[in-house]
């Protein structure tokens, strides 16, 4: 560590007590001046804490010069930090009051009768000694903020964490029992929410207002507010930006009591979605409801292998080409719900043509287009990919 007050003989210590007790006052009064957080009353363990700060470390600084020991003990000024934290002074103010402090200390030794008497590099070694010994305690305090503002943020986001899981448990966890959750981690509960399954979802949510989040495993959950029943409101909007090319799938909108709904919809399409079996390729953000049919096969794989073996099976035997028309034409068919123009137009034939091929289907198929359950079965087999 370094010690600038060794280059300064300690007889100058002596020399310069007395203006330093007199700056003690100066230094206090120009800091609450000067930064509005500190501009109040100087009454209480406020006043208290403040006076004997300022007066201790110009003590101590007077008792260093000359020395070439490291300084005390920091503890004292960690703390000091913390306490501002929790007092609500941002760290530009308590860096402010340090800045402010060490240049009034400096003005009015500067101007004393004492430290005129001093030779001109004795001067430059006391500011030297001065301004280093007050940036070591500034960092000190600094740190002590920055670890008070890392332990309430994680303490708040523990609870948080908490809250969303409570929220996606089911059975539903109860009413009085997600107010508690909520009031701890400071959440506002809305009437309506929509689950978002994202990663990164801590950071996601911090850009949303009124969303909350939990990196879960295997990938993380945020719960949205609804502030408008219905569409896209504020909330949703803001997470659409927040995603910054992320996939993550959003689940129903939902009364918050039925959380575990949008959540379960929503995971249940996120591996879909994360591996592009679900969604367009460039799809980032993926409505779970805009694919109900396609969640539906993916909950039982094997029953929907069983119904694309329904659809396309009996046109396995059929030469390459003949089986790739015949196909096409029975998607178009049924896409058109059985109107043969129509499907003509969509595979850009003559509606003779259309005919021909369904001919050929419905022998192919053994009478189950025409019957209503089995051609239900083909259409959703139809839609299932590569057996997947």
């Amino acid at each position: 560590m370094d010690r600038p007050w060794a280059r300064v003989p300690a007889s100058v210590g002596a020399a310069l007590r007395p203006a330093f007790v007199a700056t003690t006052d100066a230094i206090v009064a120009a800091v609450r001046v000067q930064v509005p957080e500190y501009a109040r009353p100087l009454t209480g363990r406020f006043g208290e804490r403040i006076t004997e700060g300022v007066s201790v470390a110009l003590e101590q600084f007077i008792a260093l010069l000359g020395s070439d020991t490291d300084l005390p003990a920091t503890r004292i000024y960690r703390e000091l930090g913390r306490v501002e934290h929790r007092e609500g002074r941002t760290l530009a103010a308590l860096q402010s009051a340090y800045q402010i402090g060490t240049r009034t200390a400096w003005q009015e030794l500067g101007s004393s009768g004492a430290a005129h008497d001093l030779p001109p590099e004795t001067i430059f070694a006391l500011a030297e000694a001065l301004f280093g010994y007050v940036e070591q305690l500034s960092a000190a305090s600094v740190a002590g903020w920055a670890e008070e503002d890392a332990s309430q943020a994680g303490s708040v986001q523990t609870r948080r964490h908490t809250l969303v899981e409570a929220l996606a448990r089911r059975p539903p966890t109860a009413a009085p029992e997600i107010e508690r959750l909520a009031v701890a981690a400071g959440w506002t509960v809305p009437a309506k929410v929509v689950a978002l399954v994202v990663p990164d979802a801590v950071e996601v949510a911090a850009r949303v207002p009124g969303a909350i989040a939990a990196d879960l495993d295997p990938v993380g959950l945020a719960v949205l507010p609804a502030v408008r029943v219905g569409g896209l409101d504020a909330a949703l909007d803001a997470a659409v930006g927040a995603l910054r090319g992320r996939r993550a799938v959003l689940g129903p909108l939902v009364p918050v009591a039925e959380t575990f709904r949008s959540v379960a919809r929503a995971r249940a399409a996120w591996p879909l979605h994360a591996s592009g079996l679900l969604g367009k390729p460039d799809e980032a953000l993926l409505h779970a409801d805009a694919h109900l049919v396609e969640l539906l096969l993916g909950a039982d794989p094997d029953l929907a292998a069983d119904l694309r073996e329904k659809a396309l099976g009996p046109l396995r035997d059929l030469p390459a080409g003949a089986a790739a028309r015949s196909e096409e034409t029975l998607r178009a068919w049924l896409d058109a719900h059985g109107d043969v123009t129509m499907a003509a137009a969509a595979l850009h034939v003559h509606p003779q043509t259309v005919r021909y091929r369904l001919a050929q289907l419905r022998e192919t198929y053994g009478g189950a287009l025409d019957d209503p359950t089995a051609r239900l079965e083909i259409e959703v087999g139809l839609r299932v990919r590569d057996g997947r």
